[in-house]
């Protein structure tokens, strides 16, 4: 990478030759402007800038277009022939809360009981985690990291892929309550049990909250503390259902309890596209490499999922699968789902924009814009073409380590190979 330093008398070139060893060593905090010049820049939010430039300073971005002036003392990048994009947030994920799923200790996720609002996924986020490099070489700059487990299993948080501790990494938290929202059959007694202890829980947090606005007296329990910000509207309900009558069940929920809804997973959301529209209720869709839910469905259902929740006129984002090891193949569901009819641009939104914005984010991430963090990915190519790569991420304006895991092993075994060659 080449960047230009100015001054008022002399440019001088200043080569970084990055190590082949892999160190998860989190970048230092941006100390002086940087430029990238010559880019195709996708604000995402706006019109895409041929041959552009884009300028941040202090994490935040102070300049974009064409014409612009690059201050004296400014590093600049050339990154002609490349590509500026917004980094990707993954909306659902373990990332930071399990290690080795195998190793249970490693894992933080899942709390014993059923309904813990009180967790917070923020406290446990772990930053020295090896999955995250590899999320971040796959343009993962922000996740929504979650607990799952139980009936109501937690708060979850937006947290930042890189830094030396969870409070740094917090971008903000509690963004969320997750609630797994059963499936009730007539033999089904486990969901009717979890169903009846999510009405309950929330018939004992408004009481507890009218009981602290009463008297300042009143016991503080963590569990109703927790849900006074989704009583109060500020953050939303995140319900994980699937089914058409559990959707349909939630929203109405929803409604009998005023609280803001989210719908994650959402297979059969077009079903009841009239009260996901007419509501305003966005959809985090959890999968799209995946095999029809039923065996009347076509091959190419969940493919087609976000063109047809496009076309339908409900919000969503692409969100790809739960697991810290699989957030990597994010731009995989993206690029999946525009390869079955979503237009190539809402797929891009759909990993930055739109859940940016479904979370409540975007005054910060999601869009390459004046005032924003300087959250981004500069790429040789297409982002949706799966063949390009990421060549460099800049968090919040740090200059990210793009080394990793994967990265380092691969070139242990070329170099493995060469030298048999040589023999």
């Amino acid at each position: 990478m080449h960047f230009i330093k100015h001054s008022a008398g002399v440019i001088g070139i200043i080569v970084f030759v990055c190590s082949a060893l892999y160190a998860q060593i989190p970048a230092p905090e941006q100390r002086e402007s940087v430029a990238i010049t010559g880019a195709t820049i996708f604000t995402v939010s706006g019109d895409v800038i041929e041959n552009g430039t884009l300028i941040f300073e202090d994490g935040k971005i102070t300049a974009l277009g064409h014409g612009i002036e690059i201050p004296d003392g400014t590093e600049e990048y050339d990154a002609s022939g490349k590509y500026l994009y917004p980094a990707f947030i993954h909306a659902y994920t373990n990332m930071g809360l399990t290690e080795i799923g195998a190793v249970d200790v490693t894992s933080d996720f899942n709390e014993f009981g059923q309904i813990n609002p009180n967790v917070r996924a923020e406290k446990a986020f772990h930053p020295e985690s090896e999955h995250m490099p590899v999320a971040r070489s796959h343009g993962i700059g922000v996740t929504i990291s979650s607990p799952s487990g139980g009936a109501i299993p937690g708060l979850s948080a937006a947290m930042l892929m890189d830094g030396w501790t969870w409070e740094g990494m917090t971008l903000r938290a509690p963004i969320g309550l997750m609630i797994n929202w059963p499936f009730i059959t007539d033999d089904n007694n486990n969901a009717r049990n979890q169903l009846k202890a999510i009405k309950e829980a929330f018939v004992k947090a408004r009481a507890y909250k009218n009981a602290r606005a009463a008297s300042p007296a009143q016991r503080i329990d963590m569990r109703w503390e927790a849900m006074i910000p989704v009583l109060q509207q500020e953050i939303p309900v995140v319900v994980q259902a699937n089914n058409e009558s559990e959707i349909q069940d939630a929203i109405t929920w929803a409604e009998s309890e005023d609280v803001r809804i989210i719908i994650l997973g959402g297979r059969d959301a077009h079903y009841t596209a009239h009260q996901l529209v007419t509501k305003d209720i966005p959809v985090i869709i959890t999968s799209v490499l995946n095999s029809p839910g039923s065996p009347w469905q076509g091959y190419d259902e969940i493919y087609a999922h976000a063109a047809i929740l496009h076309n339908l006129g409900i919000q969503f984002a692409i969100a790809g699968e739960y697991g810290s090891a699989s957030a990597m193949r994010l731009r995989h569901h993206a690029a999946t789902a525009a390869g079955f009819g979503l237009p190539a641009e809402e797929a891009i939104k759909a990993i930055t924009l739109y859940p940016a914005k479904i979370f409540g984010l975007s005054d910060r991430i999601g869009s390459l814009e004046v005032g924003k963090d300087a959250t981004l990915i500069l790429t040789d190519g297409d982002v949706l073409d799966l063949r390009s790569n990421i060549e460099q991420m800049f968090i919040q304006g740090r200059k990210i380590d793009m080394s990793d895991k994967q990265k380092n092993l691969f070139e242990r075994y070329r170099e493995k190979y060469r030298q048999l060659s040589e023999d």
